[in-house]
């Protein structure tokens, strides 16, 4: 699979002359080839600067040249001026597009457009023809016409409002008109309130009080704005409304300071707050110590749990009943893990048993459950695998091609699970899928740098694809070196497994030279690079970081200076510079961590200084170490990496990888006698 690119040619421009020499072998016609893709460009270029005179004549030149894209333009034009549209108008272009992409995400346009103007026949007709049916806010509209026909609609209603994350004008409405018509309660409010809090989503929560009335939504603001004066000026518990407030200043403040809200719920609002909100107010400084990774993080979670049970005022026994988000138990388990004197695996076992099924279903908790059952077992000391309970978890998962099932495997003494590949793709398995005008749309708008649309367009024309289409459309983008699209197709996959299409290895020779004169571990590099771009090799992210390696500019300089390589942001994308400069950093930053790949490849991605910091406190394993990393993304991005580079050390050679010997010894301070070999990293 491992190809040799032009040299002088640029990833869109080989992308563009592949995804056309497909497009002759589809079922697209022919004259695609010398299509003017100018006019696509042309058309989204004034849809994004809301040039419509300039819109509406690139659509109309594409339309009339029949251009293979021409559906895009349509769209682009209807979505600029969709306040204007009628419903004849929206359904002429269903007819046009029957079938498309677009005609399904104009349809989720066009719901919301119907939600605003509050037709709810029209949107009761259109909704059920809504086949991804993945926007919440259409969720939230569909519900209230749901609502204003006559149907019962309390507990989806509540729990499409309590998973909003940031404020919108649909779920608000709904909320709105069912507390108007008493579906919903005051208390409902201020439990939405609260759970916006204890995800940080302010703006959400003030949201939800403006339902209340002027003076919540003037008092939430106040502590919001300055939660220690309103605690020591405003706070109060004499009333329900007063002790909600109070409530959820301490949570406010604790986004800051969470050991200052520990002290004044411990000396003076645990005694006089309803059980409930104290419990809610101690989640919210337990969730806080334990992202600051703070030791008392643990015991902070412990007085939830206590304050909880201590109330029988409403029959409520555990602070599940109380409706905390299931997030906080995952909070727990980490606090837990990082316990100075070692983890608590009682109080690991109670967290995980806290979450609801589908979170205890989740591999990460299987795992930790499992652990955590033989810790307190009667035989601790021995292997995992003799113990019934902890090893059936365990077997439940190691099939699992990710970092927990690797675990799990060795955990039990057995081989990390390697598929046997799949039967060869037919010849007309491969031309069904070159067939398919869907995924050739896709590849055209790759290939004209329209990523975004082409991977949307991509991924709606993989819906209901059996395992064996899903093969075939990965090796069409494999073929083409469209690695994202090859990788990501061939992960929805779950019996039919072909490692050298989830793990491809573009550039072999490079990426093995590179790393080698660097002197780290090519299938490291290679694990890396999955997950940093994809293999795309002008790849760029939001906050600028580029390249294969996804360098960000002030790092690929400082690097380069370091080993006197000329340097100019220009040629920050060029792979063998960009593979020379990052190899080369992620070699000094692993030397600067004592060879430790957990934190090398958590201070790749969140800096240097993060890992060192994230290190103190007490020596632990390397699993719970990076379990314990408070950033997500940080968290999932060590874990794919290192599972990522255990495959790719089979993919090059080693019959027996293992993930154990890449996250390597224990994770602590590093010791006084260490020599300080910290090359001040950017």
């Amino acid at each position: 699979m491992t190809t040799q690119p032009v040299s002088r040619l640029t990833t869109t421009t080989v992308a563009v002359l592949v995804a056309l020499l497909w497009l002759t072998l589809d079922a697209a016609p022919l004259h695609a080839q010398t299509q003017d893709n100018s006019v696509i460009l042309e058309a989204r270029d004034a849809f994004r600067k809301q040039d419509a005179s300039r819109l509406e004549r690139a659509k109309t030149q594409a339309i009339a040249s029949n251009h293979p894209l021409s559906v895009w333009a349509d769209y682009w034009d209807l979505t600029s001026r969709i306040s204007e549209l009628t419903t004849e108008q929206a359904e002429a272009f269903y007819v046009r597009w029957k079938g498309f992409y677009l005609e399904d995400r104009f349809r989720n346009d066009w719901l919301l457009e119907l939600g605003r103007r509050s037709e709810w026949e029209a949107f009761a007709r259109d909704q059920p023809r809504f086949r991804m049916n993945d926007d919440r806010e259409v969720t939230c509209y569909s519900l209230l016409a749901q609502h204003q026909s006559g149907r019962a609609v309390y507990e989806p209603a509540m729990a499409a409002w309590l998973a909003q994350t940031d404020a919108d004008t649909a779920c608000l409405r709904m909320a709105s008109t069912l507390l108007k018509d008493q579906t919903f309660s005051d208390a409902d409010v201020w439990r939405k309130a609260r759970v916006a809090s204890l995800a940080l989503r302010p703006k959400a929560a003030h949201q939800a009080l403006s339902l209340l009335g002027t003076v919540e939504s003037r008092s939430f603001k106040a502590l919001i704005d300055s939660p220690a004066r309103y605690l020591s000026r405003k706070a109060s518990s004499f009333n329900r409304l007063q002790a909600e407030l109070t409530t959820l200043a301490l949570m406010r403040m604790a986004t800051n300071d969470p050991l200052e809200a520990a002290d004044l719920l411990r000396n003076r609002w645990q005694s006089k707050l309803p059980k409930d909100l104290a419990a809610w107010a101690w989640a919210m400084v337990g969730k806080q110590a334990a992202i600051l990774l703070l030791p008392q993080a643990h015991e902070i979670f412990q007085r939830v749990d206590q304050t909880a049970r201590s109330t029988n005022l409403t029959g409520k026994t555990s602070p599940i009943e109380l409706g905390l988000p299931g997030d906080l138990w995952a909070w727990q388990v980490r606090a837990a893990l990082r316990a100075p004197q070692g983890p608590q695996w009682r109080q690991i076992q109670s967290a995980i048993e806290h979450m609801n099924t589908e979170q205890q279903r989740d591999p990460t908790w299987v795992y930790w459950k499992a652990r955590s059952l033989h810790a307190l077992s009667d035989t601790p000391t021995q292997p995992l695998a003799d113990n019934v309970v902890s090893a059936e978890l365990l077997q439940s998962i190691s099939s699992g091609y990710h970092f927990y099932g690797q675990l799990a495997a060795q955990d039990l003494g057995l081989p990390i699970a390697l598929p046997s590949p799949p039967e060869p793709l037919s010849d007309s398995e491969r031309s069904q899928a070159a067939g398919n005008p869907g995924l050739s749309r896709a590849l055209q708008l790759i290939g004209l740098g329209l990523r975004g649309e082409g991977d949307r367009e991509w991924n709606f024309s993989l819906r209901g694809m059996n395992e064996r289409q899903l093969l075939a459309a990965a090796q069409r983008a494999c073929d083409l070196e469209v690695w994202k699209n090859c990788i990501n197709t061939s992960d929805r996959t779950q019996k039919e497994i072909d490692l050298t299409q989830r793990f491809p290895m573009p550039f072999r020779s490079e990426v093995t030279t590179k790393a080698q004169a660097a002197g780290i571990d090519p299938a490291f590099v290679y694990g890396l690079i999955r997950q940093e771009s994809r293999f795309i090799l002008d790849a760029r992210s939001g906050v600028g970081a580029s390249g294969l390696m996804q360098l960000m500019p002030a790092t690929a300089r400082w690097t380069a200076k370091r080993i006197g390589l000329p340097y100019s942001n220009t040629n920050i994308t060029d792979r063998d510079t960009n593979l020379k400069l990052g190899t080369t950093y992620l070699k000094l930053v692993l030397d600067d961590l004592e060879g430790s790949q957990p934190m090398a490849t958590a201070a790749y991605n969140a800096g240097p200084g993060r890992p060192r910091r994230w290190r103190e406190g007490p020596q632990m394993e390397p699993a719970a170490w990076a379990e314990s990393i408070p950033f997500t993304e940080t968290r999932d991005y060590v874990k794919k990496v290192l599972s990522n580079a255990t495959y790719y050390d089979f993919l090059l050679g080693n019959p027996a990888p293992s993930l154990k010997a890449r996250l390597g010894r224990p994770i602590g301070p590093r010791s006084a006698s260490a020599a300080s070999t910290d090359p001040d990293l950017p």
